[in-house]
């Protein structure tokens, strides 16, 4: 009798489950990542579709909701630029260089940029805006302190929680640095804890003055930048982005035009986690594509909230 009773709930249960028209309310609980795809050569990938992408999170397949190539979505940049002692020689080049990425791309109306510089603190030199003027007039007044200190991650924890946390849309910070953080209060565990909070990509490009002539003044800063590239390289891999090198073969430029065809080239991607609410936790996601040549680089997770 109780079988029977059972089987009889079920099947009523079933029958009214089966009428039901999926759809997305306020209370579920959508993860949307931000991706871009290259073969194996480089070059990128805007032809996908949902079929073509494998997506687990916390190891347990996640099925595709939404899926839109080349997102439309607002896009806010924040610009964040080194100007401790180790920029003095490249900061006019740097200056030039990053108005001419955000003039061209920037969107009238609709995308918006911030500037911030550090070295023995973190400044808003220009909050929020899609003025050419003021974003040019905040990169001019760009200069280098007497003191020495470089607060890399301070910067990336304050910007990822201002302005960063409230906006919407896509969303990414591009660091101008060598990549040295120095007596900074804050680690980069932090740093990448904030960043993925604001769901926040992370671009850096790596510029500074050559290295010093004398030979053990030379070995030091050799070894700290070479730490500093891996530290940047880990926060790019960690929020979805990547890190660049300005070299002889490579121009600050060249680079900018790389991150801007990224931004350009982003498939948006949402899905509804099988947990009943958000509940606070980092969880790991990993997305693939069925040709395994392919490169995808987007976010490494995310906090649920």
């Amino acid at each position: 009798m109780k079988i029977a009773l059972h089987i009889l709930i079920f099947s009523i249960a079933a029958s009214a489950c089966a009428q039901e028209v999926p759809t997305f309310s306020a209370r579920v609980n959508v993860v949307t990542l931000l991706a871009t795809v290259r073969d194996r050569d480089g070059r990128i990938l805007n032809n996908l579709t949902a079929g073509d992408f494998v997506l687990t999170e916390d190891g347990i397949p996640q099925k595709i909701r939404y899926f839109v190539r080349e997102s439309d979505l607002p896009l806010t940049i924040g610009l964040l630029v080194d100007t401790s002692r180790s920029q003095t020689g490249v900061l006019d080049e740097e200056s030039s260089a990053s108005y001419k990425f955000l003039d061209q791309v920037l969107r009238e109306g609709k995308d918006q940029a911030f500037i911030v510089h550090f070295d023995t603190r973190v400044e808003t030199l220009q909050g929020l805006t899609s003025s050419r003027v003021k974003l040019a007039s905040a990169l001019q007044g760009l200069s280098i302190p007497g003191e020495a200190a470089t607060f890399l991650y301070s910067a990336v924890r304050d910007s990822s929680q201002n302005p960063m946390q409230d906006q919407t849309g896509r969303k990414a910070l591009i660091l101008l640095t060598d990549g040295v953080a120095y007596r900074d209060p804050t680690t980069i565990d932090t740093a990448i804890e904030f960043a993925q909070r604001a769901d926040s990509i992370i671009y850096s490009i790596r510029f500074s003055d050559p290295v010093p002539i004398r030979p053990l003044r030379a070995a030091f800063v050799a070894s700290m930048k070479e730490h500093g590239k891996l530290e940047l390289e880990r926060m790019a891999k960690e929020t979805g982005g990547v890190s660049y090198g300005v070299s002889k073969n490579r121009s600050i430029e060249a680079i900018y035009s790389e991150i801007e065809e990224a931004l350009r080239n982003q498939y948006s991607i949402g899905y509804t986690p099988s947990r009943p609410s958000p509940d606070g936790k980092f969880h790991k996601i990993k997305l693939t594509t069925r040709d395994r040549h392919s490169v995808v680089t987007t976010r490494e997770g995310y906090y649920a909230r």
